[in-house]
């Protein structure tokens, strides 16, 4: 019998079944499903956190304060103050540091012609904070260091912050409200992505001088944000404002300094890391329901086995090779696992067009052709146990089975 004979028989055998078969598919299909999508899920999970980070840029450090000391002799001052930006800004000190934005926070509401929006953050800062957060000005204009110096109530709006209070109205040139003061709108953010609770686009910022004199009052700054000179010379700016700050807050343990810098490439490595531990945990979970689906076509084969005992026999009666039954039954098996691994595919790019738990898929080709190839691997390892008991059976206890 030709191969071609031997594959037309294991599939009408397939076919003979079609109930059992299809619940054997089934296993399989969900398997394959499950792997693609949920190794999907944790690759989209890792390019979103990517994402999040990269809008703040990569080559960045965020210096936060650590407030007041207590120190055996007396209380220390670590606040953050403007004088910190001038010491970290001197290009002999941190020639690795491009610029140097003070940073002061705030969460007021806004009205403007009857609506009201409580901004997710009122930042005040200079204009070298657009730049270093990678915040760039679709429409209108933004504030300059003259309007700093100056104290002037401009305002520069995120896109989400300008469609809550104007709607489809152009916002440039008009004033809003912010904590009984008047603001006027000068430009619009470009739209960085993201929404929900941490949405990036639901921002106000205006000048520090501004936003002290009007909101926050002239206490420390809540932050600095430091641009280095590029991504590959962080940490080096990073070593030169740890030994500013040390220098200037008269830090005697550097090993518990007051202040906390974040390292923004080293965090976005940290995330990176922890999201494909995330997805190789969630692909292994996954792949335990391609085992089951294995053993399911164990379980059936074993059954048509049973039910063609004499089918079998007389087949090796009229001179069919062991071979010959031994081939067909794994090509039945592997026609089942192929069956389901092809739909099973289908399946997780039908899904991946869906958002699961907040996170959009992004299906790795890797794990489409591991899934696939995995279910065929399944499908001829759980199918040679029963296809060599086929192929093993004797002709005349073959013949003699009820």
């Amino acid at each position: 019998m030709s191969l071609f004979e031997t594959i037309r028989f294991a599939i009408r055998g397939v076919l003979a079944n079609k109930l059992r078969s299809g619940l054997t598919v089934l296993g399989i299909l969900i398997g394959v499903a499950a792997v693609i999508l949920l190794v999907a899920v944790g690759n989209g999970s890792s390019k979103a956190i990517q994402q999040s980070i990269e809008r703040l840029g990569t080559n960045t450090l965020t210096v936060s304060s650590g407030g007041v000391r207590q120190s055996t002799n007396a209380t220390q001052n670590t606040s953050l103050t403007s004088d910190l930006v001038d010491a970290l800004a001197d290009r002999n000190a941190a020639p690795d540091v491009t610029s140097v934005s003070p940073v002061v926070t705030s969460t007021p509401a806004a009205a403007y012609d009857g609506v009201d929006h409580t901004f997710g953050q009122f930042i005040g800062t200079t204009p070298t904070y657009l730049p270093a957060a990678n915040d760039t000005v679709a429409h209108g204009t933004a504030f300059t260091a003259d309007d700093v110096k100056e104290s002037r109530r401009v305002v520069v709006l995120g896109s989400t912050a300008a469609q809550a209070l104007f709607d489809r109205a152009d916002p440039v040139g008009k004033q809003i409200t912010v904590a009984g003061t008047l603001f006027t709108v000068t430009g619009v953010l470009a739209d960085k992505g993201g929404s929900g609770f941490n949405d990036p686009n639901d921002i106000a910022i205006a000048p520090v001088t501004a936003v002290q004199e009007a909101l926050t009052g002239y206490g420390p700054l809540n932050q600095l944000l430091i641009q280095a000179g590029g991504p590959d010379r962080v940490d080096a700016a990073q070593a030169e404002v740890t030994a500013i700050l040390n220098q200037k807050l008269h830090v005697t343990n550097a090993a518990s300094p007051p202040y906390r810098i974040l390292n923004q490439s080293q965090l976005l490595s940290a995330r990176q890391d922890s999201a494909k531990t995330f997805t190789v945990l969630l692909g292994a979970v996954a792949a335990i329901s391609l085992l089951v689906g294995g053993i399911g076509i164990t379980n059936i084969m074993m059954v048509t086995v049973t039910e063609r005992t004499r089918e079998i026999g007389i087949r090796k009666a009229l001179g069919a090779p062991k071979r010959t039954v031994l081939t067909q039954f794994l090509v039945e098996a592997t026609v089942l696992s192929l069956i389901g691994g092809l739909l099973g595919v289908a399946a997780a790019v039908i899904g991946s067009q869906f958002t699961i738990v907040g996170i959009k898929p992004v299906i790795v080709p890797a794990s489409v052709a591991l899934a696939l190839g995995v279910s065929v691997a399944i499908g001829l390892f759980f199918g040679s146990y029963p296809a060599s008991r086929a192929a093993g059976l004797r002709p005349i206890e073959a013949l003699r089975y009820e």
